[in-house]
């Protein structure tokens, strides 16, 4: 049983992969085993998953990037909504709002002043396009009322990287990218993208204690068979995660990665995704952004 991951090993879809893998493993009595296929934000993986055998040997586990392919890209040569089949959403995450630590603001609110006196000076980088980085990126610029330069980069590593060396002022991006840099003192954590506080950055305040109310983004997970996998598959499959994605030890696991485990399963998860979709696309027209 092979779960393709559509990104390189190391960040936070990969590390949910894994966590999955192993309580299907467990639950199944079969090994599951991740493998790393990345490429064309995650349309290189995710393809490869639609052309499968409807039988259960191949799923996909990605992050909600892997959703609006269409959305950022001309040809990413599949549908996911259409071509994958939602089995179940297996966690959510926050993103924390990262910046330079030579920056003067201490708080989300001398942030939003500071960058609607002289929006130049604060470029924000996007590490993916259609990530929930950039959606957030995204709300913040609408919210703040003001243009800001958006860098591209390829991959999380390297924004961060660029936040912290003040290439760039600020990122969105989940808090196992994010908190190591900011707990050591290399960038500033202003602000995080849920209704709540999080147990992995319980000092970091909400987007809404900053002034942000609706700045509530998040990055979320799950795993998707070919389109035609058959009803008892996905049923069986999502009866183990049901259950397997709330025992402690995930939570124990994914908790200190600021990634809340759950089982959204089936029609829940595809009703979920066309919420998504429409949510992100919204975004995307009022800031009137274009396929590359």
């Amino acid at each position: 049983m092979r779960v393709i991951v559509p990104f390189t090993p190391g960040g936070s879809t990969d590390a949910m992969a894994r966590v999955t893998a192993a309580k299907l493993s467990e639950k199944l009595g079969q090994p599951f085993v991740v493998e790393n296929r990345p490429g064309a934000n995650g349309a290189i993986g995710g393809r490869a998953v639609a052309e499968a055998a409807p039988d259960g040997y191949m799923l996909c586990f990605s992050a909600s990037i892997q959703v609006l392919a269409r959305q950022v890209m001309r040809n990413p040569g599949y549908d996911p909504v259409a071509d994958l089949r939602p089995i179940v959403r297996t966690g959510r995450g926050p993103l924390l709002l990262l910046m330079n630590r030579s920056r003067l603001p201490n708080t989300l609110q001398e942030l939003l002043s500071a960058v609607r006196s002289n929006p130049r000076d604060w470029p924000v980088a996007v590490s993916s396009l259609g990530a929930a980085g950039h959606l957030a990126t995204i709300e913040f610029i609408r919210q703040a009322g003001v243009e800001l330069v958006q860098v591209p980069y390829r991959g999380t590593a390297p924004a961060i990287t660029d936040v912290v060396a003040g290439n760039v002022a600020l990122v969105f991006e989940p808090i196992l990218a994010t908190w190591p840099p900011a707990r050591d003192g290399l960038a500033r954590a202003l602000a995080i993208t849920s209704a709540t506080r999080s147990d992995a950055a319980p000092n970091v305040p909400t987007a809404a204690e900053g002034g942000m109310p609706n700045l509530d983004i998040q990055s979320w997970w799950g795993l998707w068979g070919p389109q035609a996998l058959p009803a008892e598959i996905v049923a069986r499959i999502g009866d183990a995660l049901r259950t397997g994605m709330l025992e402690p030890d995930v939570f124990a696991r994914v908790g200190t990665l600021g990634i809340v485990p759950m089982a959204e399963v089936g029609t829940d998860f595809a009703a979920f995704i066309r919420s998504d979709v429409e949510r992100a696309e919204t975004l995307f027209r009022l800031a009137k952004f274009q396929p590359e």
